[in-house]
């Protein structure tokens, strides 16, 4: 594996994909990284500023990357829509690119996909669309997102009119933002630890349109008929949700307050062949932001996790 002379952070590494659109690399490098490499996906109205989560997996001996997606955090412009894709698979490009920097520049063996969220969802998309091309090695969810967290009218006969509006208006405008709650519950100047920029990340997030929508639905419909992803998967996800609140309370410190975590539960087996649902009690959205020993427990059951599951490999 690389041997590294620092754990400093590298500068941002702008990837000029081939449709044209611009996505964003950032990376930590472990003192030796013996345990190859971690690539992390976040979510909605999101981008990696995890920082403690790249500690962690540097400490553990992996090089860690963190991917912003076009139209997301670094690699958002004033003239882009923000996270707006009409099919998720447009992801696939940067993730694609992202994975050759790993493996073909930086000399990775072995590479750890961790989705958060949507990213969660997108992560598994590519890892079935790519099941045959040995890309990755295990994939990790955190909290993904695999199916609406509303009523089942609005799963069934609101998907059917957002999929029609999603195709002919795909900038229709569904919802202004998911509201404050969960932003308030992880930023440091309300009720949580952490600094992260609210022009990327909005405390509310930011206007979910129709095309989007659809994508994400037809998204989560493959994978609702079963995907067949052939490395091992985790999914981690709270014990317990405590969704469309419109204002804060205490209780939403240790719930996920954006999805529904029976949902993980429902689907998560779907994504391959060996796939195992963890639960972390009493934490948030992103479990690795929840509070110190709740984040602790969630790295820890990852860390055991890929422990097992490379014994199993170089056995």
């Amino acid at each position: 594996m690389p041997e590294k002379s620092s754990d400093v952070d590298d500068q941002p590494r702008s990837l000029h994909l081939a449709d044209g659109a611009v996505a964003t690399l950032v990376r930590r490098r472990a003192q030796q990284a013996s345990c190859g490499a971690v690539l992390y996906v976040h979510g909605f109205a999101d981008y990696f500023f995890q920082e403690h989560v790249a500690a962690h997996f540097t400490a553990q001996g992996f090089d860690f990357y963190g991917l912003d997606l076009r139209r997301y955090g670094r690699s958002l412009t004033e003239e882009d829509t923000p996270n707006f894709v009409a099919d998720l698979a447009e992801h696939f490009v940067e993730l694609d690119e992202a994975a050759r920097i790993i493996r073909a520049e930086d000399g990775h063996q072995s590479l750890v996909v961790i989705g958060h969220s949507t990213g969660g969802l997108i992560a598994a998309l590519w890892a079935h669309a790519r099941r045959n091309d040995h890309v990755l090695d295990a994939l990790v969810l955190n909290s993904p997102w695999l199916e609406l967290a509303e009523p089942w009218i609005m799963q069934t006969l609101g998907t059917t009119v957002i999929d029609v509006i999603g195709r002919f208006a795909p900038k229709f405008l569904v919802r202004k933002g998911l509201g404050p709650v969960y932003g308030e519950s992880i930023h440091r100047d309300y009720h949580g630890e952490w600094d992260f920029n609210l022009q990327w990340k909005p405390l509310a997030a930011f206007p979910v349109l129709a095309g989007w929508l659809r994508a994400v639905r037809r998204g989560q419909a493959l994978l609702h008929r079963g995907l067949d992803v052939r490395v091992p998967v985790l999914v981690l996800r709270s014990d317990k949700s405590l969704s469309h609140q419109k204002h804060w309370v205490p209780e939403a410190m240790s719930a996920d307050t954006v999805l529904d975590v029976a949902h993980m539960a429902q689907f998560g087996p779907r994504i391959g062949q060996k796939v195992t649902v963890v639960t972390v009690s009493n934490g948030m959205h992103d479990l690795f932001l929840s509070a110190e020993p709740v984040r602790n427990q969630a790295l820890s059951e990852v860390d055991s996790w890929l422990v097992k599951q490379f014994d199993q490999d170089s056995q």
